[in-house]
């Protein structure tokens, strides 16, 4: 069976992950980037707007897939459907719900309105012609299905190699200290960030150390920057600078809104950190409460108070969490488990052998 693997550029070392993981099953897999391929409107490349499908029928005729394999709902799998292939969505987020959130955020104007509408035609263009939509939780897939109750689902999660996750020093950080690896890119998940105000209020000797960009970044900031005990270190390289950042710190928390798989988490889990996270969608998946760390609930910033002060102040028990973090991780969510479960569901679905 040969896949061909379209994707964003930020997830290119990912799917290369996912890519040589399936190729141990017999699977072989080309992985491009989505756009250097085809792309159209409303691309951010204003030069990019108007393109033909030759080069993508051009990869087609050379390469000869029998699926496309996409993570994001574009132009490419727009061009997949329509040539006739057999098109396998990973679905990471909910995307409805996400386009409400930038139809009444920093998509609410003109013409940035029209723009919005144009990426939510092309999404439900990719999820009515996709031939099976994987959805990255069981969370995800229940929206899904109740969208598209005739339409085969089936979880995809996101594996993890464990190897790359190892004890490297290269930060000087202040302790005791909280991280976060979190982006700005979604109202709906970074406004929970501001429920860290009370928090860094409450708690001035515990320094919180957030990594992280994007255009949400200085509603944060203009909130949380006046407190002395919160820092800002941006984006950090991947994975190099985030394995050092996560190697220093005493406690790792993701808060958000709303998240259905976050890589982070896996990842501090692996680097036996104790974690704290917010009970929402997906993320109760990837973690055990009370055994690999502890649950928050949306909103309740006494809740997180208590709970970090609780793993900061019990240092075996947190050390024990952080044990018991990586080989939940490691037994749950290896390249192996999750490519051996991807075949299989594959070739059952698409008649192959």
């Amino acid at each position: 069976m040969r896949l061909l693997i379209g994707g964003a550029s930020s997830k290119i070392f990912h799917l290369k992950e996912f890519g040589e993981a399936i190729s141990k099953y017999g699977i072989e897999y080309r992985l491009v980037n989505d756009v250097d391929i085809i792309d159209g409107y409303p691309s951010r490349k204003i030069s990019n707007w108007v393109q033909s499908t030759s080069q993508f029928n051009r990869l087609v005729r050379d390469y000869k897939p029998d699926a496309v394999f996409v993570d994001r709902q574009r132009h490419f799998g727009i061009a997949a459907i329509k040539s006739n292939i057999p098109v396998i969505m990973h679905l990471r987020g909910d995307f409805w719900k996400e386009i409400e959130w930038a139809k009444n955020t920093v998509y609410k104007s003109f013409p940035k309105n029209i723009v919005i509408k144009k990426w939510e035609k092309i999404g439900e263009e990719n999820f009515k012609g996709s031939k099976i939509i994987m959805p990255i939780c069981k969370y995800l897939e229940k929206i899904v299905q109740e969208k598209f109750p005739n339409k085969p689902t089936y979880v995809l999660q996101s594996g993890i190699d464990s190897a790359k996750w190892y004890y490297e020093k290269g930060m000087q950080l202040q302790h005791p200290c909280v991280g976060l690896v979190q982006g700005a890119v979604i109202w709906g998940k970074t406004e929970e960030l501001l429920t860290l105000k009370k928090v860094l209020e409450k708690l001035p000797n515990i320094t919180f150390y957030w990594a992280g960009d994007g255009p949400y970044v200085q509603e944060i900031l203009q909130e949380l920057k006046k407190y002395p005990n919160f820092k800002w270190l941006g984006k950090l390289d991947y994975p190099e600078k985030v394995r050092q950042f996560l190697s220093e710190i005493d406690v790792y928390a993701l808060i958000s809104g709303i998240d259905m798989s976050p890589l982070t988490l896996q990842e501090a889990q692996l680097m036996e950190k104790p974690v704290i996270a917010t009970n929402v969608g997906g993320i109760p998946e990837l973690m055990e409460d009370k055994k690999t760390g502890l649950l928050v609930e949306k909103g309740n910033s006494e809740d997180l108070i208590e709970k970090i002060s609780f793993l900061l102040e019990n240092q075996k028990e947190s050390k024990q969490m952080g044990i018991t973090g990586r080989k939940f991780v490691e037994g749950n969510f290896s390249w192996e488990k999750i490519a051996k479960e991807f075949v299989k569901k594959v070739k059952l679905e698409l008649n192959l052998d």
